[in-house]
This record gives structure tokens, C-alpha cells and sequence, in this order.
């Protein structure tokens, strides 16, 4: 995945807007350096590719580096760059967090596809798009690094029906003549329409829809529900969606529901990134 040049560069912008103040009243921004980062636990690195381009930004070299989605031992050094003291130090921090906050959500993410696949290989794993303004390009990459896929980019991509949406359209009882009107309109697009209520399955599921996405079932409810549909509508694709986490991901994987929808990986513990400067 591409993040936006732009993008990248802002964030050191953000960080040096001018100069670094104490390296420049040290006088030793010219020394040549060497600058290596570790995660102190095994982890999935992202954003590696990000952190060259920015080494780069400030004339420095990189010597060693692990790709996005690279599983690195604990101690082990995955990027290695080169350069004066002055650019190195420059960004140092910002390179740093960037692999704290994108390795800890793409190895939140890699834990919990694992759990889901291993009761459900098929099972696809999609992340929502609640993630922390501003940082949604880092946050994608990170959780495809983990191997999963977003569900939504945005409102502009995908025909999603929640409750709310029912709601202003006078319930599930006008659902078929709104799904009508949709396609009458918009015939390329797939329609998705969430759940919250067993009834409301039975008033959706031989609709010409692509999917019902099901919001906080609980497991053994949802299982009983995504067998009798796939009786019904055997190609209409089930969601599950609503506190999936890494906890109980096996749980719902094992409904037989094709795909887990999950804000869960964007939020937690950060990677334990550090960083080892060497004088050359």
C-alpha cells in the first residue's frame, strides 16, 4: 500500500517545523552516525517503507530494512540507516512512533486473524473505519499488514444500510421497496444491510442484496441464524459485526459467517519500539 508522500513528509514537519535546536548549540550535527531500531517482542512491522522515505528526506542512507508485514524476534534490528548525527536525530521520534503505533495494530491484527483462522481458514477478517482522525492511511496499511482488508474506506465507497438508514425509510417493512429504488439507481453497487434483531434477518435475506452484516449476536444465536439463511440464500455473504476481539474471535469464526467486521486491532498497547544510536 502507498501512503501519500505528502503525508509522510508532514509528519516530520509536524515534529521539526524549523531546526533541532539542541543538536545545533551541540555543534556535532555533522558527525557521521549510525541509527538502528528493535522491538523489544516479537512483532509485525509497518510502515518501514514509510520511515525510508523520510530517512531519505534528510540526505540519510538505509542500510537494513524489514518489509510491512515482516515478523521480527524480539531484540532484533529491522531498520538500520545511516547518516550525519544532525539528519539522523531529526527523525528519530518520528520514525519511532510511527512503528510503535502502526506494528502495534498491524501484530493486534496478525493475533487475531490467526485465532479466527484457525477454526475458520476461509474466514475473512475486515476492519472498520473508526479509526483516530487523520490516521487513516497508516492505520490501513497497518492492519493489511496484519492480513486483514477494510471493510469500508469511506461513505463514498459501498451501500451500507444501518439502523438508522431503516429507520428514515419507515422500518424493514418498506426494506424491499428501498432496496428497489437503490438499484433502479445505482444497479453497479452491492448492497449490505445490518441486523441488530433475529426477526429483521427473516425480512432481508431474499432480498437481491450481496450481504447482511450482523450486529452484536451473540455466537450461538448468530450460528443457528447464518445456517438457516444459508439454506434460504446460500450466496448471500453473512458478517459479523459488534465487540469481536481477539478473545473471541474463534468463537464467531466458528458461527460459519464469511467475514468478521472489527474496530478492535486500531486500539491497544503500542509496539515496545527502541532505538540504538552508534557514532561511525
Amino acid at each position: 500500500m502507498r501512503i501519500n508522500p505528502k503525508t509522510v513528509y508532514a509528519w516530520l514537519e509536524e515534529d521539526v517545523p524549523y531546526f533541532d535546536l539542541t543538536t545545533q548549540l551541540l555543534g556535532v550535527g555533522d558527525e557521521p552516525a549510525r541509527m538502528a531500531y528493535y522491538c523489544r517482542h516479537t512483532a509485525v512491522v509497518c510502515a518501514t517503507e514509510e520511515a525510508a522515505l523520510l530517512a531519505r528526506a534528510v540526505g540519510a542512507t538505509v542500510i537494513t530494512m524489514a518489509k510491512s508485514g515482516d515478523t521480527v524476534s524480539a531484540g532484533q534490528a529491522f531498520f538500520i540507516v545511516e547518516g550525519s548525527f544532525s539528519a539522523l536525530n531529526e527523525i528519530t521520534k518520528v520514525i519511532q512512533n510511527i512503528f510503535e503505533y502502526a506494528s502495534g495494530v498491524a501484530s493486534r491484527t496478525q493475533q487475531l486473524v490467526s485465532a479466527a483462522k484457525q477454526v475458520n481458514p476461509a474466514i475473512n477478517i475486515l476492519t472498520t473505519r473508526k479509526v483516530f482522525p487523520g490516521s487513516k492511511a497508516l492505520s490501513i496499511k497497518a492492519i493489511m499488514a496484519g492480513g486483514a482488508y477494510p471493510h469500508r474506506l469511506g461513505l463514498s465507497e459501498t451501500i451500507l444500510l444501518f439502523r438508522q438508514h431503516i429507520e428514515f425509510i419507515g422500518g424493514f417493512a418498506a426494506i424491499e421497496d428501498c432496496v428497489a429504488r437503490i438499484l433502479a439507481q445505482d444497479c453497479e453497487k452491492q448492497i449490505l444491510i445490518e441486523v441488530e434483531r433475529a426477526e429483521d434477518v427473516e425480512a432481508v435475506m431474499q432480498l437481491p442484496i450481496h450481504g447482511i452484516q450482523y450486529d452484536k449476536f451473540q455466537p450461538a444465536e448468530l450460528k443457528a441464524l447464518v445456517e438457516k439463511v444459508r439454506k434460504i440464500n446460500p450466496r448471500l455473504i453473512q458478517l459479523a459485526a459488534g465487540g469481536i476481539t481477539v478473545d473471541n474471535a474463534a468463537h464467531y469464526a466458528a458461527t460459519g459467517v464469511d467475514g468478521l467486521v472489527t474496530t478492535s486491532t486500531y486500539f491497544g498497547k503500542p509496539a515496545d519500539v527502541g532505538v540504538r544510536f552508534f557514532k561511525t
